[in-house]
């Protein structure tokens, strides 16, 4: 009898037990389908909650060039027995043309400081902004920096005016979410989204030294140069520059400015009015598999010192060629690229530890970062002493000629025939396109490799002659 007693109580127990459970799954199971509509919801409308943030602080950018063209002549035009029987009028010699371009840029700040691209930008006459709201206002060019196609522009308003943020570009991952916000084509306050498609693309366009680009298949058109590229939380990572294209729009295909070197870039437009890039004093290459082998390494991560200049920074903090640099500043160095725009990125006169693989160990350095500048500067009055000669950027007559990109060579500019290029062969308008195997981008990356070069060495030269365009290696013997 005692049993049945127990029994019939755990009975009873059991059954509470299962009423309890029937009153509250509903409202759990309830609990659990809001929290499932919610994140949907959350997913459905972050890209609306980024566009609405975001578009106020993007405006629509006008700008006009006005160039001096030349007019073409007749033939014996200015012959005065021509002129008398065929009655020909006086013409001009040259017009006045205008051109007129759109473009897209994203307010940095209160002050009416305006970042976009410096192809934007960079040749133009006359600026004009519209906000969202439908203001206009004149702009002024703050500061232009073509290297990394970035440009700063300010406009002067009564109107409070709203501003980006800005993210840190070098946490975006493969495949992470973004928004592009833009007036492509002219149209205004288009939103359009999409994914990081690859990080780290050098090479896109006639390429720069300081070239970075995140790829994303957000669509990018004719318009959208200069606009944000923002992550979910509404951050800057990007400036949209540039789209890979045979039809001339969008083909799934686009390329950012990363938000931390624009950022840079930026605030050295904003306080310098120019870019102040740091200066290691070396020549690097790439860690090629065949090289990573000579040098008994597994990986070709890391930058190859292939030169070092005298009394520049690395010399003085003990760096010599071979030393192979794997981490700059505590930021792994994945190639020679990277290192490039990590010292261009850092201030004048910083210290900052950098670790290198010297024979198989590995080893740290402190170095203080010299100014490019400066040491351009200095270097190309010693290239007159040295090679008889003075150099320059190729224009664009030049660059249309010989079929090369715009960082592609040197031009002389002026040449003592009795100098090492003059004994050698070269004439005034010449281009130099290799020095010892390594191409030569512009006047800076030659004078800090002929930096790096011994008095009476024999060092081989590529050249290109002006007039017949045919290039042929020269050796030539620096003084």
């Amino acid at each position: 009898m005692i049993r049945h007693k127990y029994n019939y109580r755990y009975f009873i127990l059991a059954t509470i037990l299962l009423f309890v459970l029937i009153a509250i799954l509903p409202s759990m199971v309830v609990a659990e389908i809001t929290k499932d509509k919610k994140t949907s919801l959350d997913l459905r409308t972050a890209i609306a909650l980024v566009a609405k943030e975001n578009i106020p602080s993007v405006v629509h950018v006008e700008v006009t060039q006005r160039q001096e063209m030349p007019v073409y002549q007749l033939p014996f035009a200015n012959d005065p027995f021509f002129r008398y029987f065929f009655d020909v009028p006086n013409m001009p010699k040259k017009y006045q043309r205008e051109l007129k371009g759109l473009g897209t840029g994203m307010i940095m700040d209160s002050k009416g400081n305006i970042l976009t691209n410096n192809h934007v930008v960079g040749n133009a006459t006359e600026i004009m902004v519209q906000l969202s709201n439908g203001n206009r206002y004149k702009a002024k060019l703050v500061g232009a920096d073509p290297k990394t196609d970035l440009a700063v522009i300010k406009i002067e308003a009564k109107e409070s005016l709203p501003h980006v943020n800005f993210g840190d570009s070098d946490s975006m991952d493969v495949g992470d979410w973004v928004v592009a916000i833009g007036h492509p084509r002219g149209l205004d306050q288009t939103v359009t989204q999409g994914i990081i498609s690859a990080k780290h693309r050098r090479g896109i366009t006639d390429p720069n030294s300081y070239q970075d680009f995140l790829q994303t298949d957000a669509a990018i058109n004719p318009g959208n140069s200069g606009g944000p590229l923002l992550n979910l939380n509404g951050e800057v990572i990007g400036v949209n520059s540039v789209i890979v294209s045979q039809s001339g729009g969008f083909e799934g295909i686009g390329f950012a400015i990363p938000s931390n070197m624009a950022r840079h870039i930026a605030n050295e437009l904003i306080t310098h009015g120019k870019v102040e890039r740091g200066w290691l004093g070396v020549s690097i290459q790439e860690l090629t598999p065949e090289l990573a082998r000579s040098f008994g390494l597994e990986s070709t991560k890391g930058a190859l010192i292939a030169d070092v200049s005298k009394n520049g920074p690395a010399e003085k903090a003990g760096l010599k060629r071979g030393d192979i640099v794997i981490a700059f500043g505590g930021k792994e160095i994945h190639d020679a690229g990277i290192l490039r725009n990590e010292v261009a990125a850092t201030s004048v006169g910083r210290t900052v530890n950098i670790t290198i693989i010297r024979k198989g160990e590995r080893k740290e350095f402190s170095v203080r970062v010299g100014n490019l500048q400066s040491a351009t500067e200095m270097f190309s009055k010693s290239i007159r002493n040295r090679l008889g000669a003075d150099v320059r950027p190729l224009n664009s007559k030049e660059i249309r000629r010989y079929n090369l990109n715009s960082n592609q060579g040197i031009a002389i500019n002026w040449l003592d025939p009795k100098g090492p290029l003059g004994e050698a062969g070269f004439e005034e308008g010449d281009i130099i396109l290799e020095v010892k195997g390594q191409p030569i981008e512009d006047v800076a990356d030659f004078v800090d490799i002929i930096g790096t070069l011994q008095s009476n060495q024999h060092v081989v030269m590529l050249a290109l002659d002006h007039q017949s365009g045919r290039t042929a290696y020269v050796q030539v013997v620096v003084q």
